[in-house]
């Protein structure tokens, strides 16, 4: 380091031709390359050093550096950039120039320098870029600087590789994001690794298994049946998704699970920042309420089954006695049909209830307003609210549809005159509920000569029972019915 000083006023000759001849040997080291910097003393006595422009001594010094480095003059001309940085941004191995480092970035990366390197004359700044190399996304962290370049003053940049910090950021941004997505299915979510360890369980795993899974191997925690007669379990599922192969709802029973034991399992790879596979993702499905919507659906199917073949049963009956009975085609159609569309009325009644139990109320009704409605004075009701099973409900409705086409042909319904009235009965002792029809008012009533279907329609109806049946007498003053409906199909209050 060669060392200069100014101010000259009170040398004397033999000093000064001392001071010249190292001003001469000052300038010779330089030519020569003998100095790596020059400090000089201002006239206020301040030393000030400057390095010298293209200074092999310089360049060392940033060679050695472990960050890539890049100096630039007060016109933002590219000076040198080091090895480090020609290997980091892949830039030629020697005669760099601005052109290879402005090829090197895109046009966000660009215009993100250049605004760092404006603002950074005056002090230090620093920012950030992310830029491709080769086929790599790269993320670097710049930081600029002035630099004193001999008597002018340039701009010195370091470029430190941030990739491995940024993607560790986002893999853990990614991670929690992750741990809030399985937390927060409704589904159970297992997540095991390449040796079907279980890493991650979410709080819905509770109801399949009831210790923590976690740490253990899946297989060993989830005790699955599978329906493939043993040649799948557990493990394979696992193996199968680690190896990079999705497996898709597949139905399973867990029969030691403390409350799901119906489950729908998918298992699908887990990758993470690349293509291998890191383990593999498990969700299960709970089929409970399916399982029972497919039992109920089940038993209603074989209900249904039964109520059509006993419906179409009750229909070819009807169809043969009405036929055995009736004298005429139109007679036979007359009745035929009347009887269809009291058996229809009771159904109807019964679907709007999902086939439940409906009250005798509705069934007496539904009968007799073909014939009179139940608000006009010539019918009365009483106590007709108890509710009554399906099967009770259906041959109440044929008895009462006989006894009301009796009236209007023959009874107190055939006049502007007669009175009907329908009423229901209980006792204690007794082992049904009673329901009285009696007619009063009509024509002076004469028993039948002959038994016809609709006698034996309301005498047989509620026999399906021992304590079912009814009894018709034929008083003059009108018809009387008694009807005993079996308690098994009394639904209680």
């Amino acid at each position: 380091m060669a060392i200069a000083e100014s101010g000259y006023d009170t040398l004397s000759a033999e000093e000064l031709r001392h001071r010249l001849e190292e001003a001469e040997d000052t300038l010779r080291a330089i030519r020569e390359g003998e100095v790596d910097a020059l400090m000089v003393r201002n006239p206020r006595r301040e030393d000030e050093v400057f390095t010298l422009e293209g200074d092999a001594s310089y360049y060392a010094f940033m060679e050695a550096m472990n960050l890539g480095a890049a100096a630039f003059d007060e016109e933002n001309r590219l000076l040198y950039a080091n090895k480090a940085l020609r290997e980091l941004l892949q830039l030629p191995a020697d005669q760099v120039d601005a052109n290879h480092l402005r090829a090197a970035l895109d046009d966000v990366s660009r215009e993100t320098v250049i605004a760092l390197m404006k603002d950074a004359r005056e002090a230090k700044r620093t920012a950030e870029i992310a830029m491709l190399v080769g086929s790599d996304e790269m993320h670097l962290l710049l930081s600029a600087a002035p630099l004193q370049l001999g008597v002018n003053r340039g701009l010195a940049i370091t470029f430190t590789d941030i990739t491995a910090k940024v993607r560790a950021a986002a893999a853990e941004a990614s991670e929690r994001a992750a741990h809030s997505i399985i937390n927060s299915a409704n589904e159970a979510v297992v997540v095991c690794d390449v040796n079907g360890i279980v890493t991650h369980a979410n709080a819905a795993v509770a109801a399949i298994y009831a210790g923590n899974p976690v740490g253990e191997a899946f297989a060993d925690v989830i005790q699955l049946n599978l329906p493939m007669t043993g040649l799948l379990q557990a493990d394979d599922i696992v193996s199968l998704a680690i190896s990079g192969s999705s497996v898709q709802g597949i139905e399973a029973t867990v029969p030691d699970a403390p409350r799901v034991k119906d489950v729908l399992i998918s298992a699908a790879p887990l990758r993470v920042g690349s293509d291998k596979a890191s383990g593999c993702v498990i969700t299960m499905v709970d089929l409970s309420q399916r399982k029972a919507a497919e039992k109920q659906q089940l038993l209603l199917m074989g209900e249904l089954d039964h109520r059509v073949k006993n419906t179409l049963a009750l229909v070819l009956s009807i169809c043969k006695r009405t036929a055995s009975t009736e004298e005429t085609v139109d007679g036979f159609q007359v009745a035929f049909s009347g009887r269809i569309q009291a058996l229809a009325a009771t159904h109807n009644l019964l679907a709007d209830n999902n086939w439940s139990s409906i009250s005798i109320a509705e069934v007496v009704s539904a009968e007799l307003d073909p014939f009179v409605s139940s608000a006009q004075a010539r019918l009365r009701v009483e106590g007709l609210d108890a509710m009554v099973m399906p099967r009770a409900a259906i041959a109440l409705g044929l008895v009462v549809h006989e006894l009301a086409t009796n009236a209007v042909k023959y009874g107190a319904l055939s006049n502007d005159t007669g009175r009907v009235q329908v009423k229901v009965t209980k006792n204690e002792d007794e082992a049904w509920l009673g329901i009285e029809w009696l007619e009063s008012g009509g024509p002076v009533v004469q028993p039948p000569v002959k038994r016809g279907f609709g006698q034996t329609v309301i005498t047989r109806s509620l026999q399906y029972m021992a304590s079912g049946g009814a009894e018709i007498e034929y008083p003059s003053t009108g018809v009387r019915c008694r009807l005993r409906v079996p308690d098994e199909d009394v639904v209680s209050a």
